[in-house]
């Protein structure tokens, strides 16, 4: 079979992201396998509850690897201010407010493509921060992300400023 007939399949996770989103901004890491088998796909740490501040780059470094994405959920009562949409990179992305937890981000990319994110809290500790990125993203994490966090020293939630 020659390369031109190879089928376009979609973008899978990346073998290895490590990264900042934006310099000072967010913490980006996404589970190293393609089988996507693990509770969650990935971990983000924001700088802060302005999602206004923090998601346009987080959906940046996503759209990157893993393809334009679509929808976004999250806990409304976890934000500062919870738009219905936002425009990233010329596109609209919606964002659905539901009790998804605040310690959790569904990502949509197509109709049903859906990857699910530990949010660690803006203010961790950097060692306890590293500490819960790392054990979501294993391969064969089995533990949700509540308990990662309670875990890792985040047992409270922290409160929208």
């Amino acid at each position: 079979m020659a390369d031109s007939d190879t089928p376009d399949l979609p973008k899978l996770l990346p073998d290895a992201v490590h990264r900042s989103v934006k310099p000072g901004t967010a913490l980006l890491r996404l589970e190293t396998t393609h089988a996507r088998e693990a509770i969650l796909d990935g971990a983000w740490w924001p700088r802060s509850r302005d999602i206004g501040a923090e998601l346009p780059s987080l959906i940046s470094a996503l759209s990157e690897h893993l393809g334009p994405v679509t929808r976004v959920g999250l806990d409304g009562g976890a934000w500062d201010e919870l738009p219905t949409r936002v425009m990233v990179d010329g596109r609209v992305v919606h964002i659905d407010s539901f009790p998804v937890g605040d310690d959790t981000v569904l990502i949509t990319r197509g109709d049903r493509d859906h990857f699910s994110l530990l949010v660690v809290p803006p203010d961790m500790s950097p060692d306890a921060a590293r500490d819960a990125m790392a054990r979501a993203v294993r391969a064969d994490n089995v533990t949700e992300a509540k308990q990662i966090l309670i875990d890792t020293g985040s047992d409270t939630p922290p409160t929208p400023a």
